[in-house]
């Protein structure tokens, strides 16, 4: 038994290490080829994104724009609103006065 041990053995551990670098080198061929697919697709993603930047400005600045037409319109309704309840208060206050 020790004579199978010692001769078959580190044959066996010997192949064993030999299919499993053949494992990690397929493995990394694999990952190689992977990263480029990746790289691809990120390269490609970037060309889109950059390519819809300035449609991204021109919806930042019409919103901007709106924004402010709504600031402006909202202003003015409140000082309208504001210049009714200040003729009611006069005209109330006059008719207290007239009494």
């Amino acid at each position: 038994m020790e004579n199978f041990l010692s001769t078959y053995l580190p044959i066996l551990v010997y192949i064993l290490l030999c299919v499993l670098i053949i494992l990690l080198i397929i493995i990394c061929v694999k990952v190689i080829k992977t990263m480029n697919k990746i790289g691809d697709i990120v390269d490609d993603v970037d060309a889109k994104v950059k390519s819809l930047s300035g449609v991204f400005r021109v919806v930042d600045g019409v919103t901007d724009k709106l924004s402010a037409l709504t600031e402006v319109i909202s202003d003015s309704v409140m000082i309208f609103i504001k210049k009714l309840f200040k003729k009611k208060r006069k005209k109330i206050e006059e008719e207290e006065n007239d009494e």
